[in-house]
């Protein structure tokens, strides 16, 4: 495959602070590069170097010739007042069909109306928003800055799809793992741990943490053994050597570089130590904590949610989903009584501790220094009946003694995300109720934070848009869906993968106009098939199996060299795969169709 981009020994620091140095990466035909590493590794601002928005200290980016680059940053800005039309435009590449590519482009992504201002939009529109503009300038790579930030666990499985059969190159810094493993042709982290500052292997997110475990082994055998080494030549070195020959001067200077090889090798081993996260259990064995009745909520004329009903007591799970703006925070703030419900009633059990996590964050004072954030009462603080030192406190979360002085509003959102859970520690808690907890976390954080939320003998109640963290944490998942007809509507599944089936099965219902719904009295769940319906289910498989290969080898023929470099063939290749997909598609929803009338 061909090269698209190459970034030869590339450093960036800011001031004193280096953010990565002698990085070296190529990126192909094809290829979907997933980028990740710890919070302040400087994976956003390696992503504004290869965009050439930002230049590096030292080294070198290079693209192909006519090579063409688009870049999608965390929290994308428009003009409030531009329709959702006029941005696209204003990106998209000139062509004799511009206003029909991007008509094109803007049902591809989802919206509804194209005459819809930016204002207007929520968080997950505008990063949609800034895709399609994105793609509009027919990019050869794609530049993708945490993309599933903001977005709602719908979107990020349309961007998943989106990303994986796209006919052009991508890079994306993500700390969500099931994107990484679904979209990822390549994954590279930049991390200090690691001698050149980058370990990249191919393949899969999954593939790749087999390939670090490797790594990360051979280092720590090569750290024992310098240490055995080293422990032998301290020793020699102690017993009074005699430097007057050259083979003592020589061993000496061999000592002494020794050291500094095992100090190196320590240093990186030793960066990025994941804190560890423990929160505090009240130990109340009372069966109910909450008790939620028939809640019904409005804002303003829009119906949120009606009649939802649950009980959690102690090691219960509940994982709350839903599109943006459906409800999910209204919900948490019912359960710890800054709202009341509009009807039903929540009960909580006599003395109940919740200690909540706001999605905001907004509750601390930005010029307050880190050491007060921290420990708010003076310089220790009392976790689990143990007075600790704020600066030992600061370490547990990656902070070092040097920042405790820093205002708040100096801290990355990364670290802010750590303060507040830090405070939330303290906070001897019968239920956990947490609103988007792993916002701006970092891979090795988001793991320790799960390890300890699983091992939490309180209840939880969790919203978030981490797929990963709701399989593993939630025993129950509450959906709510305001993009139903009457709006409202809630559903409860035993997992992930059994709403996403159920959430495929609806795709098909869409296409048919409400008044026909409405006017069509419903179907038993299930009903027999007509003989020629049972004559298709009997092959469907075999469709989809001969769709999908087709589609495989048409991603395939776009990697082919003498494709990429002829335009009109690449066009035309293009747009075979579109048709392919589209194909892939409506025999999918055949089969979800045929299905849903056997009651499968």
């Amino acid at each position: 495959m061909a090269v698209l981009l190459t970034c030869d020994s590339i450093a960036k620091a800011f001031g004193t602070r280096t953010v990565f140095t002698d990085i070296s990466l190529s990126l192909h035909d094809g290829e979907r590069l997933g980028i990740i590493g710890p919070n302040g590794a400087g994976k956003s601002t390696f992503l504004q170097v290869l965009s050439g928005n930002m230049k590096p200290d030292s080294g070198t980016v290079s693209t192909r010739k006519g090579v063409r680059l688009s870049m999608v940053v965390q929290d994308p800005v428009f003009p409030p007042d531009s329709t959702v039309r006029e941005i696209i435009l204003a990106a998209a590449a000139d062509s004799d069909d511009k206003d029909t590519e991007v008509s094109k482009i803007i049902s591809r992504v989802g919206f509804e109306d194209p005459s819809a201002t930016a204002g207007t939009l929520s968080g997950g529109w505008r990063k949609r928003l800034a895709i399609a503009a994105a793609i509009a300038a027919k990019p050869d790579v794609l530049l993708l800055d945490e993309p599933t930030n903001h977005l709602d666990v719908a979107g990020i499985i349309w961007l998943e799809k989106f990303v994986a059969t796209a006919p052009f190159a991508s890079v994306f810094v993500t700390h969500d793992r099931y994107f990484l493993e679904n979209c990822s042709t390549r994954v590279a982290e930049i991390n200090r741990a690691y001698p050149l500052g980058l370990f990249a292997t191919p393949g899969t997110y999954s593939k790749f943490l087999e390939k670090r475990s490797e790594f990360l082994r051979a280092q720590q055998r090569q750290q024992d053994a310098l240490e055995n080494l080293v422990e032998r030549e301290v020793e020699w070195l102690r017993r009074g050597a005699k430097a007057r020959t050259s083979k003592s001067k020589a061993r000496i200077q061999d000592a002494m570089e020794l050291q500094a090889q095992l100090a190196d090798v320590t240093a990186r081993t030793g960066t990025g130590a994941a804190t560890a996260i423990d929160f505090s259990a009240t130990g109340r064995m009372t069966k109910r904590l909450i008790v939620c009745e028939h809640l019904t909520k409005s804002m303003g004329s829009k119906l949120l949610f009606r009649n939802v009903s649950f009980v959690l007591g102690p090691g219960g799970r509940l994982g709350v989903m839903g599109g943006n703006g459906c409800g999910k925070t209204t919900l948490l703030r019912l359960l710890v009584g800054d709202l009341k419900p509009d009807h039903g009633e929540v009960r909580c059990a006599e003395g109940l501790r919740v200690a909540y996590f706001d999605q905001n964050r907004d509750k601390l004072d930005p010029e307050m220094p880190l050491r007060r954030a921290l420990a708010p009462e003076g310089d220790t603080v009392i976790f689990r009946d143990r007075p600790l030192h704020v600066a030992g406190w600061a370490v547990r979360f990656l902070f070092r003694a040097e920042q405790l002085d820093l205002a708040i509003k100096n801290l990355s959102g990364g670290e802010r995300a750590r303060v507040h859970i830090a405070r939330l520690m303290l906070q001897p808690a019968d239920i956990l109720i947490l609103d988007e907890p792993t916002n701006d976390l970092d891979i090795p954080t988001l793991e320790v934070l799960e390890s300890n939320l699983a091992d939490f003998p309180g209840a939880i109640v969790l919203v978030t848009h981490d797929r990963f963290l709701l399989d593993r944490l939630s025993s129950t998942l509450l959906a709510m869906d305001n993009a139903s007809e009457n709006g409202g509507h809630v559903e409860f599944f035993a997992e992930l993968a059994q709403w996403e089936q159920a959430n495929a099965t609806k795709k098909p219902k869409a296409k048919g106009s409400s008044t026909a719904r409405a006017a069509t009295p419903a179907e038993p769940a299930k009903k027999k098939l007509s003989y020629m319906e049972a004559r298709e289910w009997e092959h469907i498989e075999e469709r989809v199996t001969e769709a999908e290969h087709k589609l495989s080898d048409a991603r395939d023929a776009l990697s082919d060299p003498a494709i990429m470099s002829d335009p009109v063939r690449l066009t035309e290749a293009a747009a075979h795969l579109d048709k392919l997909q589209a194909e892939v598609d409506t025999i999918y929803e055949r089969w979800a169709e045929l299905g849903a009338k056997l009651g499968q």
